[in-house]
Formats: C-alpha cells, structure tokens, sequence
C-alpha cells in the first residue's frame, strides 16, 4: 500500500477501536451525551426565568447557542481522559511497537472525538429545539455556524490530546478540570461580557468560547448583547483565526511528545 492508503486505514482501524469501546461501554458514551443536554436544561429551566436580554428577545435563543460552545470547548477534558487512560495502561507503547502508521494513533483519536462531538451536537440542537430555541437565519448560515463549533472543537480536542500526553495519568485530569471550567464560564455564553466588571469583561471578550458563540448567534440570528470592543465587533473573525492559532500551537506540540514518548 501507499503511505497515505496505509494511514488512513490504520487510522479508521483505530477509530473502529473508539467505537467498538462505545458498544461494550455503552453508559459511558450516554453519559457524555447526556451531561451537556442536563447543562442545557438546568441553566435553561433553573436560571433563565430570571434573565432578559438588553433589547427584547428569548433568553433560551442568547443561551442555547453559547452552550453549544460551551460544550465543544469541554470536550477537551474527555480527550485528555481517554488519551491519559491508554498512556497509564501501555496500550500507546503497544501501539508504537506494532508496524503500524505513526500518525494513525492521534488521527484515530480526533476523528472518533470528532464523531462523538458531531453526535453531541446534533442532540443538543434537538433539545433546544424542544425548549423553544430557534435559529432565524438560512440554512447556509446554519451550517456555517455548526461548521465554527465543530472547528472550535477540532482545536480543543488537539490541546486535550497533548495535555494528556503530557500528564501521564488520569488522576492529572482534575487540576486541568479545576482550569477548564472558570475559563468556560468566563464567557458570554449565559451573560454579556459588558454586565462584568472593565477588567473581567475585557477578558471574556477576548475568550476563544466568546467569539465563538457570538459568531454562531449571529449565523443563527438569535439575540446577541454586543459590545463597543474590536473583539466583540469582529467575532466572526476571532472564531476562525482563534482555533487555527489554538491548533497552530498543540497540533505539533501533540505530535512532538507523541513522538518522544519512551525516550
């Protein structure tokens, strides 16, 4: 076989593997669907009915689309579990011991992640609809919201897969955890950037998840607080640029310790 027919089949032999531990561990990937349509619904349900949006509108169509962000950017932390599970067990040394292709191992990874966000996805678009969230625009602008959520998600599943390198063992994933989790929040996804304080505003404006979500509420027309900054007047820009920097920078960070393992 060439290189590249031999790379993608080791890398599909590999994704098999992912989706073969969905079939005997099926309560781990319901899980991992279910938790982001429970953060849909408490802060939908529990907290909405308390929150109006600057100008009119459904809070559930400002909230439903920056849970969709929130959700891809979370992502990272089942990438870094999973990585850090094999690493912990010797089944990557195994892996790089067989005559297999280098690069079938991460690229098996981030397409089964890819799947399984690409699946999360679809059933929290459901839920939202379910809930009375609507998006207003075409179905060219639809998609090409979907399309930024799943690139925001491509980037941080390459920086869970080089953390997880990097950590070693699952028990590391609770300190990322304890960072993973004020960053997502330190967003608009559930409240304008301009109702925190100067400082802390300045930073959610400039958040990854923050461009992102601005840029998938105007594809999708849904109300959008906006703000006087130059990151807030052009997040559609920022939720390209920001993810290719992201995988800019632990792409081949991922591939070098990857590489370097053993040695």
């Amino acid at each position: 076989m060439s290189g590249l027919t031999w790379a993608v089949t080791d890398s599909w032999t590999m994704t098999r593997r992912g989706l073969a531990h969905w079939a005997r561990q099926p309560v781990q990937a319901v899980v991992q669907l279910v938790f982001p349509v429970l953060l849909l619904l408490m802060f939908g349900y529990f907290l909405g009915g308390g929150m109006a949006v600057p100008g009119g509108g459904d809070y559930k169509e400002y909230l439903v689309p920056g849970v969709f962000a929130l959700t891809m950017a979370f992502g990272l932390e089942s990438t870094m579990i999973a990585v850090t599970q094999d690493l912990g067990k010797g089944v990557l040394d195994r892996f790089r011991s067989m005559p297999m292709a280098p690069s079938a191992v991460l690229v098996g990874r981030s397409a089964l992640d890819m799947l399984q966000s690409a699946l999360s996805l679809l059933v929290m678009i459901g839920v939202g609809l379910a809930m009375g969230w609507r998006w207003h625009g075409t179905a060219a602008d639809a998609l090409a919201a979907v399309g930024l959520l799943l690139l925001l998600r491509f980037a941080m599943l390459w920086i869970g897969i080089h953390l997880g390198l990097l950590a070693g063992r699952p028990e590391l994933v609770q300190a990322v955890q304890i960072l993973v989790w004020p960053v997502g929040f330190l967003s608009n996804a559930f409240v304008s950037a301009a109702s925190m304080p100067g400082w802390l505003g300045a930073i959610a404006e400039w958040n990854p998840m923050s461009a992102t979500a601005s840029a998938v509420r105007e594809l999708f027309a849904n109300p959008r607080w906006s703000g006087d900054s130059w990151a807030a007047a052009h997040a559609g820009l920022l939720a390209v640029v920001w993810p290719l920097v992201l995988l800019a920078v632990f792409f081949p960070a991922a591939v070098r310790r990857y590489r370097g393992l053993g040695r």
